[in-house]
């Protein structure tokens, strides 16, 4: 039986979302980038089919499927655009998911139905100015005062922090200190709307630009004890865990563009024509149509793996940092070679390769860089430090 053999409640929910994607979202989406406008009806479009709501269970307003559910919709949402297949990783392995993972049953029944809905979006608060890769010197603070926590500090690049549908963010806080001298981190829900907390004006972006990104600034906030998520001082544990979810999302991201690219190039080089004949029918341009196929086969391969272990319940550190590295690489090197396809037709915004180009890079950035993949892939090996 091959990795790739979906399941046929799995076929039919990738087929509705490549519908969607090339019915409703492909006519309208190009206009929406150019104009950095958060798509809000193809939001509200998404939560009607469910797709917020997929990998979790449906005493929480949820499809009761899968995590493998999720990464195929991510997947053929990005092969026509990136900002909508981010928007939904964020709200469900970011938002939503650590709530499920995580939360108390009380705080379950509160906030899971208006994600899982896709009414609201979650967020989740980690990045700083300061810490990037090095996430674990965050330096956002919350003490207990009383029964409750004030927070004070700021997060960067938090998506689906600002939008009118944005219900909480959860964040990651220095709440004292370990006995080893090492920062106490811990993970607390921040609802939107909160006195002191404030986000900035959406970010001027290369790509992704129909999602939500924003600036975060906690200013004496102050939200209940019972706000904690999870056990305190276990937040670094918690989101390490989410991370390595994410990464998968964001690798099936990544297949989703890569595969963009080889449907728009096979496309144009059968209607294009250069010397009197079809471009695709020169070596130097089917070879790198070839190219391009097989480095997205191995991506979704990688992905799909990595995606069957974590919905068995396996450990995948290992599998999700090899998929999200190779996918992710390999997504900007097909953007790159689908823009040169496309010779000047590719430099122009109204064609989505050029959309795909500028949405590639941070996919090597975000929920870990590539050197922080490799690392972890050394270190699985006993390797690297």
């Amino acid at each position: 039986m091959s990795i790739l053999d979906l399941s046929p409640e799995h076929r039919a929910l990738a087929e509705t979302v490549r519908s969607f994607a090339r019915e409703e979202v492909a006519p309208v989406i190009g206009k929406l980038y150019e104009a950095e406008q958060f798509p809000y009806e193809l939001v509200a479009k998404m939560a009607d089919m469910g797709l917020f709501g997929l990998p979790f269970p449906e005493e929480y307003g949820g499809m009761g499927g899968d995590y493998f559910a999720l990464l195929l919709a991510i997947e053929e949402l990005a092969r026509v655009d990136s900002s909508l297949a981010i928007t939904l990783e964020a709200a469900v392995s970011l938002g939503a998911m650590p709530i499920l993972r995580y939360g108390t049953e009380e705080q379950k029944r509160e906030w899971l139905p208006v994600l899982t809905s896709g009414a609201g979006l979650g967020a989740f608060g980690l990045t700083e100015a300061s810490s990037g890769s090095d996430a674990g010197n965050i330096s956002t603070t919350a003490v207990v005062d009383g029964d409750e926590w004030v927070i004070n500090g700021g997060k960067v690049f938090i998506t689906n922090a600002g939008t009118e549908i944005t219900k909480l963010v959860t964040v990651a806080c220095r709440t004292g200190t370990q006995p080893d001298g090492r920062p106490e981190i811990s993970s607390i829900i921040v609802p939107s709307g909160t006195p002191g907390f404030s986000v900035a004006p959406k970010y001027s972006k290369v790509g992704w630009n129909c999602s939500d990104t924003r600036e975060l600034v906690f200013d004496s906030v102050r939200v209940p004890l019972a706000n904690l998520l999870g056990q305190r001082g276990r937040g670094y544990a918690q989101f390490l865990n989410t991370l390595d979810e994410g990464r998968v999302a964001i690798a099936a991201l990544a297949v989703g563009l890569s595969q963009g690219c080889v449907d728009e190039c096979v496309q144009y080089s059968r209607d294009r024509e250069a010397f009197g004949r079809p471009i695709g029918d020169f070596q130097a341009i089917a070879f790198k149509i070839a190219d391009m196929e097989t480095s997205t086969h191995l991506s979704r391969l990688a992905t799909y793996d990595a995606g069957l272990r974590l919905t068995r319940g396996e450990s995948i550190k290992h599998t999700a940092a090899m998929a999200k590295l190779y996918a992710t690489e390999s997504a900007v090197t097909n953007a790159r070679e689908a823009t040169q396809i496309f010779g000047g037709y590719g430099f122009m915004n109204e064609y989505p390769v050029a959309r795909f180009w500028r949405d590639s890079k941070v996919l090597e950035i975000g929920e870990g860089t590539s050197e922080v993949q490799r690392m972890i892939i050394a270190r699985q090996l006993g390797v690297g430090g």
